[in-house]
């Protein structure tokens, strides 16, 4: 097997390595994690999330005695969603001799920084990309803890078909991996129920003026928006839409689902359609967590925290139950065993996916809650 033989190389560059050197130099201190995601960029805040959630796991992990014996220490490292950057930081963490990642956010950056983990046997768990792609590869070292587009866009087109029940759709995206692949998805269910998609454009990311787009839309008499993409974008393509009179229904994927898509549409948000990952907060299951982030005045309530959380517990569960920190052993015991977390109960499939994962369908509110659409 290919685990097998770059563990005997790794084992095997390790001897010599430690040769003529100490026993006690091999072991660490700690067990470093990276968490790697955006510090900085126009997609920060789900960072944020991504880091409160991880490192909330670790303290209360290392609070209730850490791993073996160990505890477990969070490095933060900022690839900004871009996916250049987060090369280097692969690279960085590789070069650090960190061995486990939770991250990265952005798939179009996750894709790339999985190759090197892959190759230098670094074992990364993602909680918020959702590109079927990053796994199709059948690498060993990558896993998810959230979803995939092929699990949330079939979500999203039912609402659509059933509940929706618009004349003429239009798909937007932006341009980028995640984006264009959950609207693809989106547009695959909404054209086998016979649905009349009568756009599917791509916008850049970036772009402040959406007003040739939106003439566009009012000219082929959409109805309703399905959009792809993160928030900063659609935000604008709502406030402009209402400005300009362009009255249809929209949609997006847990990439707009932010309080901050409100700060920029104001009231056009009001009503948007958001599918995203379950409210885990309002499990009774998770009170003491969610009391243990609102305390530290973090909110457990955004798309990423719980996955980021439960991302670092499966590795911790994982590395103590394999008795072992090598990433391909860990990695092994990981497929082979289901764990219990903040979003419920894990199990990854060969390619490190969740054997299960559920999308609901939110009314997004101008004052950047959300309730279940019905």
């Amino acid at each position: 097997m290919k685990a097998a033989f770059k563990k005997t190389l790794l084992s095997a560059a390790t001897s010599i390595a430690l040769a003529g050197v100490a026993v006690h130099a091999v072991a660490a201190d700690t067990i470093k994690i990276a968490m790697a995601g955006p510090v900085s960029g126009p997609v920060a805040q789900y960072g944020d999330m991504q880091f409160i959630g991880a490192k909330m796991a670790i303290k209360r992990i290392n609070d209730a005695g850490g791993v073996d014996g160990r505890q477990l220490e969070g490095v933060v490292f900022d690839d900004a969603c871009e996916p250049k950057q987060a090369v280097a930081v692969a690279n960085r963490i590789v070069n650090e001799g960190i061995r486990f990642v939770v991250g990265h956010l952005c798939s179009g950056s996750t894709q790339p920084a999985s190759d090197i983990y892959e190759d230098e046997g670094v074992m990364m768990i993602t909680p918020a990309s959702t590109s079927p792609a990053i796994t199709e590869r059948g690498y060993e070292m990558i896993f998810r803890t959230i979803g995939l587009d092929n699990m949330q866009g079939p979500v999203a087109a039912d609402y659509i078909i059933h509940h929706a029940k618009p004349e003429r759709v239009a798909v937007i995206h932006d341009k980028q991996q995640y984006g264009e692949g959950i609207a693809t998805a989106v547009r695959q269910g909404l054209e086998e129920a016979g649905v009349d998609v009568v756009m599917f454009e791509g916008i850049t990311a970036g772009d402040k003026d959406f007003s040739g787009l939106i003439s566009k839309m009012a000219r082929e008499k959409v109805d309703f928006v399905y959009y792809g993409g993160y928030h900063p974008e659609l935000g604008l393509i709502l406030r402009q839409s209402r400005d300009a009179g362009f009255d249809a229904q929209f949609m997006g994927p847990e990439g707009v689902g932010n309080p901050d898509i409100t700060a920029i549409a104001g009231d056009a948000s009001e009503g948007l359609l958001v599918t995203l990952p379950p409210s885990f907060d309002e499990d009774p299951r998770n009170a003491d967590l969610v009391k243990a982030f609102k305390a530290n005045d973090e909110d457990p309530s955004g798309p990423f925290v719980m996955p980021a959380y439960a991302a670092v517990q499966v590795m911790a569960d994982g590395i103590e139950g394999a008795d072992s920190t090598d990433p391909y052993d860990v990695a092994e015991y990981l497929r082979s065993h289901t764990f219990d977390t903040p979003i419920g109960q894990v199990a990854f499939d060969e390619k490190g996916d969740l054997k299960s994962f559920r999308f609901v369908v939110y009314n997004w509110h101008k004052d950047g809650s959300k309730t279940p659409a019905n």
